[in-house]
């Protein structure tokens, strides 16, 4: 049931795409061959294996909502909101590398007090860096769609980067959302649970 309802909320046609077989070298033309395509064959092989294949399922826990002091006025940060309470859900899985691939979908309180929702997929590269094999480190991005009240919940499509910090089932990742002065440059970190 939620594996359908996360489907449902994430784009349809993305998803749809991303899912298709992926043809072979002896079928395509040599343009196929561009450095282009081969990332966005390999980018839809993911998502879709991701999708196909997940070996856990993930809650989603919003964390904190940081507006940056050294671009905003104090009047608006006293305004904002930075506690984005809300939840997700998603499936994942690690491949052959070891690294992170995750699809998702979130609702949270935005910095107006708002319901911001957000959904798509996540990579992350992988590092152990201690004896441990339970501690890991990560860094990479997410494409995803969201929505927001201020902007009459037109979708808006995004492309942001991921780190994170995490042990055993639980992991702290976080995005920073870049803009202009009282406009975007954004700490948003939720708790990603993994069961």
């Amino acid at each position: 049931m939620l594996k359908s309802l996360l489907f449902c909320l994430l784009i349809t046609p993305v998803i749809a795409e991303a899912a298709a077989p992926v043809q072979t070298s002896e079928n395509t033309s040599s343009a196929t061959h561009s450095g282009f395509n081969r990332w966005w064959s390999s980018w839809k092989n993911d998502v879709a294996t991701t999708w196909q294949s997940p070996q856990h399922q993930d809650l989603y826990f919003p964390a904190i909502t940081w507006h940056n002091r050294a671009t905003y006025d104090r009047a608006k940060i006293d305004r904002y909101n930075e506690r984005p309470w809300g939840g997700g859900y998603g499936i994942s899985r690690y491949d052959e590398n070891g690294d992170w691939h995750g699809l998702y979908f979130m609702a949270f309180k935005d910095s107006f007090n708002k319901w911001e929702p957000i959904g798509g997929y996540g990579y992350e590269k992988i590092w152990r860096p201690l004896q441990d094999p339970e501690f890991k480190l990560g860094l990479g991005y997410t494409a995803a769609i969201t929505a927001r009240d201020n902007y009459n919940y037109i979708p808006l499509p995004l492309i942001l980067p991921l780190a994170s910090v995490g042990y055993d089932r639980f992991t702290f990742q976080a995005t920073y959302i870049p803009g202009t002065h009282n406009n975007g440059n954004v700490f948003f970190a939720w708790v990603r649970f993994q069961f």
